[in-house]
């Protein structure tokens, strides 16, 4: 039985009202077979207010239940406030912190941290580099293909890569508020209209054709990536650990599909049908992975969403 590759639940990028949020890390800390959450505000700052009530007593739970435990940085930071949430970030000694962007690299340079796929980690010097200034662990970019992965990993043995193996590709991040211009709003005024679709805005082009996902003043993909198959090639190429982002569906069932499919106990084929009926009328998609288009699909069985 395979038990050494660890499953992280990635930060939540969508914005969900405060009773959801509490109760979805409560859900994750009873239930879920994960062995690492990354918690905290990565896409706008605006957001905060609504996880703050909770937070003390969600990572508790979460410690409490056996999970390790780590703040999430800000993946774009543009206004004083923010620099200053990221500096305080960086100085509490009690949780390690991910960095999503270079200024909190640079604030956590010499000390225990972790980095997120937002950071552009695209060859084996950079993730050197990373590791010297004190990252521990290393969630390579979800666009990268396996032949990039591996070769960075193949690099740095001794040292934790993670995959971004479940959930919408984070593509982009600006300044400006899509989601918000979308319904009408602007940036500074926008009545957190990102609330009103716990999985984001899906966007189709001019034709009908699904496209891409709005969350606020992020962009994601349409697909859900969903690398299955891809586990056994991964655990024997030394990948430590996978990722999987929450999505508005039952987390803990997905989490429980990955741990069967990394510790051998259900074949990747199953696994892919037990998932397309708890995340559905979401096209799934591998394509990254294999160096095609991201929202293609490669493999040799037929794509249950798709």
């Amino acid at each position: 039985m395979r038990t050494s590759t660890r499953l992280t639940l990635g930060p939540l990028y969508f914005l969900w009202d405060e009773a959801k949020w509490r109760d979805f890390y409560f859900r994750i800390a009873d239930e879920a077979q994960i062995d690492r959450v990354v918690i905290g505000e990565t896409v706008c700052s605006k957001r905060m207010h609504f996880m703050e009530p909770h937070v003390v007593d969600v990572i508790e739970r979460l410690t409490s239940s056996g999970k390790e435990v780590v703040l999430s940085s800000l993946a774009l930071v543009t206004l004083d406030r923010e620099a200053q949430l990221v500096r305080s970030l960086a100085q509490q000694e009690e949780y390690v912190v991910e960095a999503n962007d270079l200024s909190a690299l640079h604030l956590l340079a010499g000390k225990p941290h972790s980095v997120g796929p937002l950071v552009n980690v695209y060859n084996g010097a950079t993730a050197r580099l990373l590791v010297d200034r004190g990252a521990t662990s290393i969630c390579l970019p979800p666009e990268l293909p396996s032949k990039s992965v591996y070769d960075i990993v193949s690099a740095l043995p001794d040292s934790d890569f993670e995959v971004f193996a479940f959930g919408r590709i984070p593509l982009a991040i600006s300044a400006r508020c899509a989601h918000a211009r979308a319904k009408g709003n602007i940036k500074d005024n926008c009545k957190f209209v990102c609330g009103d679709e716990p999985d984001g805005l899906s966007l189709r082009t001019l034709t009908g054709q699904s496209f891409l996902t709005l969350n606020g003043v992020q962009t994601v993909s349409h697909t859900c990536q969903a690398l299955l198959f891809e586990i056994p090639e991964m655990i024997q190429q030394k990948i430590t650990g996978l990722r999987l982002s929450p999505q508005n569906c039952d987390m803990v069932a997905v989490a429980q599909i990955y741990h069967d499919v990394i510790t051998e106990a259900t074949e990747p084929a199953h696994a892919l049908e037990r998932l397309s009926k708890v995340y559905l009328d979401v096209p799934f998609s591998n394509g990254f992975h294999h160096q095609r288009e991201g929202a293609a699909w490669v493999s040799k069985f037929r794509s249950l969403t798709g």
